[in-house]
């Protein structure tokens, strides 16, 4: 499953990202905005592969909503899960991506995403509806467990619609998907979002811009870059 964000000079060495991510996570899109923003200022050819990870594997078809969730899953109080969502808002607000929190949002299953981004990725879409779906879910609060919704997604970046319905009425991606998430979790990665650089270098959760460009610059300075 891979994207290519950027090109470079061919005298340039490129540097592989691979990230492991879910779309119902919000530092993941944070993580990637914030990484994206140094890779333009360092100035660093890339080359972008998503991996798929499950936050929730059991959760309904339902879904569940977030403050019951983070306070089921994660033991904090609804006053704690409500400054969590404004300090996630104004990190999105800083790398120019829009939470649009709601008490009444809900968490979805995704497993039937990341078999839509599988097939996306075939047809060189992947980074693209990557992007839409973080911004479906958390920017306009679509139903991410609805197949139909997903398919309309897909279509709005331009991949056929009914073929997307199609992949996810059959399944026909899921042990591949399955396959994807284990090698993932056998890795040792039990969270995300999780960027790992040239296939050796891991770096766990949103860094930050900053964090991140001094990152770039000491990979660029390293001879396993080259």
């Amino acid at each position: 499953m891979t994207t290519t964000v950027t090109t470079a000079q061919p005298s340039t060495p490129t540097l592989q990202i691979d990230i492991v991510s879910d779309v119902m996570c919000p530092w993941c899109v944070i993580g990637y905005k914030q990484l994206a923003r140094a890779l333009e200022a360092v100035g660093t050819p890339h080359n972008i592969r998503w991996h798929p990870f499950e936050l929730n594997p059991n959760m309904p078809p339902e879904g569940q909503n977030i403050t019951e969730h983070i306070v089921e899953k994660y033991g904090a109080t609804p006053e704690q899960s409500r400054a969590s969502r404004v300090q996630m808002t104004q990190a999105g607000t800083d790398v120019n991506f829009e939470f649009a929190y709601t008490e009444d949002m809900r968490m979805h299953n995704t497993f039937n995403t990341h078999q839509l981004l599988h097939w996306a990725a075939q047809q060189g879409r992947m980074h693209d509806l990557k992007m839409a779906l973080f911004t479906a879910h958390f920017t306009h609060g679509r139903n991410l467990s609805d197949n139909a919704v997903l398919a309309d997604i897909a279509a709005s970046i331009g991949l056929d619609q009914d073929q997307a319905g199609t992949v996810l009425a059959d399944q026909r991606f899921a042990g591949e998907v399955r396959a994807a998430q284990q090698f993932w979790v056998q890795q040792g990665i039990q969270s995300v979002p999780a960027v790992v650089f040239n296939q050796r270098h891991l770096v766990s959760g949103a860094q930050g811009v900053d964090s991140f460009t001094q990152i770039l610059h000491q990979l660029n300075n390293m001879p396993e870059a080259a």
